[in-house]
């Protein structure tokens, strides 16, 4: 698919723009009125390079340096030394959607012109994106405080042309020959420019921009996943009628509950039990709730999703250029609002997986499960079923919960004490990652499931979204029978959620938001 180019200026970027540049590669233009603001801006800090009073990153060191002058003759050295000592990230290589989101935010606080650089700075970053030269960065490096430092500093290392970069093949190159090959000239920075390319929070914005995508997805398959496994455990579509979702307003909840009735609509396990006699009152919570649960997951992601439109509006940077023309120092790197939310959708993740992991539990037990045999195995005794999969989901949401444990709460002062109270956002983001991973896993052997025990209640019949998932399902994994290597059937129902296959399928037939 090819994307339109996304135009990067004076304004906030989409979400949809973020996430196309970002994992989709979307080609990048810098508009002309972002030149025009650079420009201007440009022009003060030059001005103020030539001061005889001290102005922090323009004629003075950084941090705890920050009372220091520095000689005209030594500040492109000062930017570029700056640039070099922080880009001290450790641990494993950062994903290329992350990287990517990372330079594209900080080239939009660039644009602004609010920060000082001049604009050939910004076309730098903007030909790396287009030529998909990505900054090799480690997992470790950023305390989500005075910008996320040494992510950032990869990345401007690597417009100077230095460092280890992967080019558009994926493959380890230096960096300057990577820009060589684009035809790239690596940028030399002069005052402020550094200090401007480093103090941002961007890499754990495009993180929660990249989260926010993946949720919207995952939890609108949650709730196809909930309907299915009513469906398998005979449950009751009455408690999701939209009247009673009504007694309790929230958004997300009447969203959840909107899905799940247009999965079960038209199933006729469901409509058997409620004219034969059926007399089960209520389902269990795992069933019952799944809207409560599943709806305050998305009124999560929406309060996130605020959060996110404002920074994406922000520019940050510090000192920063005002509209008047002030460069003032200010706290606005520090990651706090991105912390607390990414934190908050963690918590979400985890709980969205544990709510799935239970209706699955409640398909293996003979004596939950209303009439289907012992973890679902085709000759039990003999045969294990499903039971070794629910293990593989209580792995995983045991991990989930650990992950849930907030990172926004520690603060380990730095930089001699100048950076006493730290956001951690950062790690905040990238253990949200791992949870959204995690939860897709869980959701997918939900599903999994759910499938295997509609088949064994043939010849009742779910309803036609319930029937097409399953006859997706089937083309990857066989029907029930004797037990098989079961771990290729759970990774082929993964990537069927991940990639939103079952909700492409699920919404060619009936609204699913």
């Amino acid at each position: 698919m090819t994307y339109t180019t996304v135009p990067v200026g004076v304004g906030a970027l989409t979400f949809d723009q973020v996430v196309a540049v970002a994992r989709h590669h979307a080609p990048i233009t810098l508009t002309d009125e972002s030149l025009t603001a650079m420009a201007t801006s440009r022009e003060l800090i030059e001005s103020l390079a030539h001061d005889t009073r001290p102005h922090y990153g323009i004629s003075t060191g950084f941090g705890a340096l920050a009372n220091t002058s520095i000689p005209p003759e030594h500040r492109a050295q000062l930017q570029a030394s700056l640039v070099r000592s922080h880009a001290a990230s450790s641990g494993a290589e950062i994903e290329k959607e992350v990287v990517r989101g990372l330079m594209l935010l900080r080239l939009s606080t660039l644009a602004t012109g609010r920060t000082g650089v001049r604009p050939e700075v910004a076309r730098t970053y903007a030909a790396l994106l287009n030529a998909q030269i990505t900054p090799v960065i480690g997992e470790y490096g950023s305390l989500g405080c005075s910008g996320d430092l040494a992510p950032l500093a990869h990345c401007a290392l690597a417009a100077m042309g230095e460092g280890d970069v992967r080019n558009a093949d994926g493959d380890l190159v230096p960096a300057a020959d990577a820009l060589a090959a684009a035809g790239i000239t690596p940028v030399q920075l002069r005052e402020k420019e550094g200090l401007a390319l480093i103090n941002g929070t961007d890499g754990m914005l495009a993180m929660l921009v990249l989260a926010l995508a993946d949720l919207d997805e995952l939890v609108a398959t949650a709730d196809i996943a909930g309907a299915l496994s009513i469906e398998g455990l005979q449950g009751t579509d009455s408690v999701f009628a939209s009247d009673l979702q009504e007694l309790r307003p929230h958004a997300g909840q009447a969203t959840s509950a909107a899905n799940i009735r247009a999965v079960l609509a038209g199933s006729g396990i469901v409509a058997d039990h409620r004219g034969t006699g059926f007399t089960r009152v209520q389902d269990a919570y795992s069933l019952r709730c799944a809207p409560q649960v599943h709806g305050a997951v998305r009124d999560t992601m929406a309060h996130a999703a605020r959060v996110a439109e404002v920074e994406l509006a922000s520019a940050v940077d510090n000192p920063v250029v005002t509209l008047d023309g002030r460069v003032e120092s200010n706290g606005n790197f520090h990651g706090a609002p991105i912390g607390y939310v990414l934190d908050f959708l963690a918590i979400a993740t985890a709980d969205l997986a544990s709510i799935s992991e239970r209706r699955t539990d409640r398909f293996l037990d003979k004596s939950r499960n209303h009439g289907l045999p012992p973890f679902l195995a085709h000759d039990p005794g003999v045969d294990s079923g499903h039971m070794i999969a629910q293990y593989t989901q209580a792995g995983i949401v045991s991990d989930l919960k650990r992950l849930a444990v907030p990172a926004s709460v520690d603060s380990i002062p730095t930089s001699a004490m100048q950076e006493d109270h730290v956001s951690m956002g950062w790690n905040a983001a990238r253990k949200l990652r791992r949870a959204i991973s995690g939860a897709q896993q869980v959701v997918a052997i939900e599903i999994l499931t759910a499938a295997r025990a509609i088949d064994m209640r043939s010849p009742e019949r779910p309803g036609a979204v319930g029937a097409a998932l399953v006859a997706e399902i089937r083309k990857l994994v066989p029907a029930p029978g004797p037990d098989r290597f079961l771990a290729p059937d759970i990774k082929a129902v993964v990537d069927l959620v991940a990639t939103g296959k079952l909700l492409d399928t699920a919404r060619s037939l009936t609204t699913v938001r």
